[in-house]
């Protein structure tokens, strides 16, 4: 199944919230509360900041069924090129009733392919172990040492 993806607008930032609840509400296996405040939260988020974080999503019947977000940064400038840019993939979801049909792939890579429009030097991205194969199949591979640091 390849549902048709698309860059999204502010247009979609109601849907996107409620494909986020059911993602995280899936994740967590709480059937949720305050759904409505967190969809409305999140609806301004996504409002708010649509020009650093560019969601992806995929349609059928009308209806979202997946979503990727690029999050675009700015490096500091170096001498020789002033205007540094990276992104990273963040929250790729597809509703189970159509997983493993190629949607994630299709959001990955029109995701991509904007990266390459707005000359990202790079996109990372955190990944599930189950997750792995499908990103190497859109062109991720493992880079050069990468060191992490978190919060406990």
């Amino acid at each position: 199944m390849h549902a048709p993806t698309l860059k999204a607008t502010a247009g979609d930032a109601a849907k996107l919230a409620a494909l986020r609840w059911r993602q995280v509400t899936e994740r967590s296996g709480d059937n949720g509360r305050d759904r409505d405040a967190f969809v409305e939260s999140f609806a301004t988020w996504t409002i708010d900041h649509l020009a650093s974080h560019r969601p992806f999503v995929a349609e059928s019947d009308g209806e979202l069924v997946g979503m990727a977000w690029l999050l675009v940064g700015e490096r500091v400038p170096g001498r020789d090129c002033r205007r540094r840019q990276f992104g990273d993939v963040q929250s790729v979801y597809v509703v189970p009733e159509v997983r493993n049909g190629g949607v994630g792939a299709a959001q990955l890579t029109e995701l991509l392919a904007e990266a390459a429009a707005i000359e990202l030097e790079h996109v990372t991205v955190h990944s599930s172990d189950r997750a792995v194969p499908l990103y190497q199949r859109v062109g991720f591979d493992y880079g050069r040492a990468w060191l992490r640091w978190a919060r406990d």
